[in-house]
């Protein structure tokens, strides 16, 4: 729970690779948010349409509901005058505005939570997440397991050879989280040279 004066805004990016409880961390604050009966508003991408098409689901199949939007621009039209939480699931998928609307809103006195990959499965950083994490007042870096050997893991490996698409939407069948060592940074066409063991 983070302290601040009542009347200032904030952001909170919760950041990290693909099955590492990112969305079900977002949806624990925005829950105790509803508990607090603080007016809140919740956001997805289009795009993120893999396990519901109005609801942020997490992979442990928490939920909660969330207005479907595509820009930036669309997420700002939607706020209420009374909000005085945001919360916006798979980030990265948003343009480069959705930074200056947070701070937009930060800076009216909102709490502003917002999660999603801070790296591509190249091992990049995937824009426009490393702007949020610059401006943001809190940043939690959430680790998984690496599907490999066991140890955190910091990365997402796309399983599908070929794709070259920095965005491309998925789950188990196409991703799974990897360590540093574990991790292949580009893709190729072999399942095999996927999962060979680094030396």
């Amino acid at each position: 729970m983070h302290i601040t004066h009542g009347e200032t805004g904030w952001i909170e990016v919760v950041c990290g690779p693909m099955f590492s409880g990112k969305s079900e961390e977002l949806i624990r604050r925005l829950r105790r948010a509803q508990i607090a009966r603080q007016p809140l508003q919740i956001f997805k991408p289009r795009i993120d349409d893999r396990y519901d098409a109005t609801k942020i689901v997490s992979h442990s199949s928490q939920t909660i509901e969330a207005t479907i939007v595509s820009t930036s621009q669309e997420i700002a039209e939607a706020i209420r005058s009374d909000t005085r939480v945001v919360g916006i699931d798979e980030v990265q998928f948003f343009d480069k505005g959705i930074v200056e609307l947070c701070e937009r809103l930060a800076g009216r006195g909102i709490r502003v939570i917002v999660a999603g990959l801070d790296q591509d499965y190249t091992g990049a950083p995937f824009e426009p997440m490393p702007q949020l994490m610059t401006v943001a007042e809190y940043v939690t870096k959430a680790l998984a397991i690496c599907a490999r050997c066991g140890a955190p893991a910091g990365r997402s490996q796309r399983l599908i050879g070929g794709d070259t698409r920095v965005v491309a939407v998925g789950a188990a069948e196409s991703y799974e989280a990897r360590c540093r060592r574990c991790h292949v940074p580009r893709i190729e066409a072999t399942t095999g040279e996927l999962f060979d063991d680094k030396k």
